[in-house]
């Protein structure tokens, strides 16, 4: 990638990468709120199970395959300077997305209790009438969800990446403040809606995290078109794409709700532990992997459009790279880290999240970073092919991952329980990972892997003694004093990953790896410095 190329990604990425990490916190600070409050049992898996259906109707419809198959073909019109016609693309899109979402909530919401009754077959009664009133209140998120996807799609295209980052974290907020506001009783003022408040605090948060973006709409000109035309061209391309697409993103929340679906049976409170375990496992995936594949799409996209292939392939490479680079650290720090990580996220005096939560949610936490790399580099790869405008090698890859994720979960679920079905998950994910690095090497041809192989050996070799410097800290602290001190808690996660992410960075930097060029680079961004990198190249 060329260094100028390089250091807007590495701009783009830094300030998403900020407003990422601002959100994660929020959102761990809500779990928090959630299970200090109600504890990690039906309730908290009656809420779980709720909000993973309005979320996976977004996710399909619009977080995900909307706007990755619309970006390509908006930022095609931007690109080439055609944004009128590219503002009416965008009206027929919302305009169609509006109706189909209408009558895909209207069905939701008559057929709720037999969609719960499928997702959490082993919650009694009492449990699936609680998910379904969450699940009923948490459908009009998916409105303001969409219009905000849309929206991001919109300005993601122009690269304005500042307004959409910044409704996440309004996101979060508003369902702290909703909810806390809404489910805390105030004595003989306040009878509160209990954990029903935080559901009605979801939907707080998604019309913030639309509105935050309407002033960046209105300054770039959006222009709204009242039209229905599906046989325009640029809608006929979308509609091409769409479905494949809407199959392929489909694929990780299928495998969470086969993990759903089965943890059901098991005892009260491993539906949240597994939830709570996924969802620890995606802060890396969140804050770098997704900050890294969303500032490096329009890039790809207008590479393709230009047909600069040699340019595409030098930004695939180090994108992949990056994303490996710091994630594969996460993940082992985090499968050594688990349960001081858990027990210092959520274990409090007086609150109802016990060691015994701890215990089952580090065991699915450990099995889930072994898929971590892979679902991370998903991210980028998938969008390798959507903006290469090939949507079936990534449907066909997510299917047959959909396949093997049953098959092994139905495996291991008997004999390892809740960490046999994230165990599942990860083996999933791995395999979703290779076959699409074989295609698009098939596509593509020298991709570069000597030289992505040799980045990705020393990578281990740094995670290794990164890793034995964490174990030992980590035993000098937990067999010589009394962890149940929340200061030592805090003194010892500090320490731990102080040191082992110091001595990573320190060996990658003087191996002068790229990728560390790279995420320095971010780093400055993030923190307002804007010095250029130097103009290392990686051959492809």
């Amino acid at each position: 990638m060329e260094s100028s190329q390089k250091h807007k990604v590495a701009k783009a990425a830094g300030f998403i990468m900020a407003t990422m990490v601002i959100s994660r916190i929020l959102g761990y600070l809500r779990d928090v709120f959630i299970y200090n409050q109600f504890g990690q049992n039906r309730i908290t898996d009656a809420y779980n199970a709720a909000f993973s259906v309005p979320d996976f109707i977004y996710t399909i419809l619009v977080g995900g395959t909307l706007s990755s198959v619309f970006i390509p073909v908006f930022s095609s019109y931007v690109a080439t300077k055609r944004e009128k016609e590219g503002w009416e693309v965008a009206s027929i899109v919302t305009n169609w997305v509006m109706i189909f979402l209408a009558i895909l909530l209207a069905f939701g919401y008559i057929f709720t209790p037999q969609l719960i009754n499928f997702l959490v077959p082993g919650f009694d009664a009492e449990a699936q009438l609680m998910a379904v009133r969450l699940t009923r209140i948490m459908f009009l998120q998916v409105i303001f969800l969409s219009f905000a996807g849309i929206s991001m799609g919109i300005l993601n295209s122009y690269k304005n990446f500042t307004a959409p980052s910044i409704g996440s974290v309004a996101y979060n907020l508003g369902i702290i403040v909703g909810g806390v506001t809404l489910s805390i009783p105030i004595e003989a003022i306040w009878p509160g809606y209990g954990i029903a408040g935080f559901s009605i605090g979801v939907v707080i948060g998604a019309a913030l995290y639309f509105l935050v973006q309407v002033p960046s709409l209105k300054k770039i000109g959006f222009t709204y078109h009242p039209s229905l035309n599906i046989h325009h061209p640029a809608v006929k391309q979308i509609l091409i794409l769409l479905v494949p697409v809407l199959i392929g993103l489909s694929a990780s929340q299928i495998n969470l709700f086969v993990n759903q679906n089965l943890a059901s049976t098991l005892s009260d409170g491993l539906v949240s532990a597994l939830r709570t375990g996924q969802r620890i496992m995606q802060l890396p995936i969140g804050i770098f992997a997704i900050s890294i594949a969303v500032a490096v799409f329009p890039t790809l996209t207008t590479h393709v459009a230009r047909e600069e292939i040699r340019e595409f392939k030098n930004a695939v490479s180090l994108g992949l790279r990056a994303v490996v680079f710091v994630t594969l650290p996460a993940a082992v720090g985090l499968a050594v880290l688990r349960v001081p990580v858990i027990r210092f996220m959520f274990e409090f005096k007086g609150g109802q999240f016990t060691e015994v939560s701890t215990a089952a949610t580090a065991e699915a936490l450990l099995f889930y970073c072994i898929g971590l790399v892979g679902y991370a580099t998903i991210f980028v790869l998938s969008r390798t092919f959507y903006s290469l405008k090939d949507t079936k090698t990534p449907v066909a890859m997510s299917v047959l991952s959909i396949v093997i994720n049953i098959i092994f979960s139905l495996l291991l679920l008997g004999p390892m329980q809740q960490g046999g079905l994230a165990l599942a998950y990860s083996i999933a994910g791995i395999a979703n990972m290779v076959l699409l690095l074989l295609f698009y090497k098939r596509k593509m041809g020298n991709i570069g892997a000597s030289v992505m192989l040799k980045s990705f050996s020393k990578m281990a070799v740094a995670v290794a003694i990164m890793a034995a410097a964490v174990i030992v800290l980590l035993n000098l602290f937990e067999f010589n004093l009394d962890m149940s001190n929340k200061w030592l808690q805090i003194v010892e996660l500090l320490l731990t990953i102080g040191v082992g992410g110091g001595i990573y960075f320190l060996i990658t930097y003087l191996w002068k790896m790229e990728e560390s060029s790279l995420v320095i680079d971010i780093m400055k961004k993030k923190l307002g410095r804007r010095k250029r990198l130097g103009n290392t190249e990686g051959g492809v």
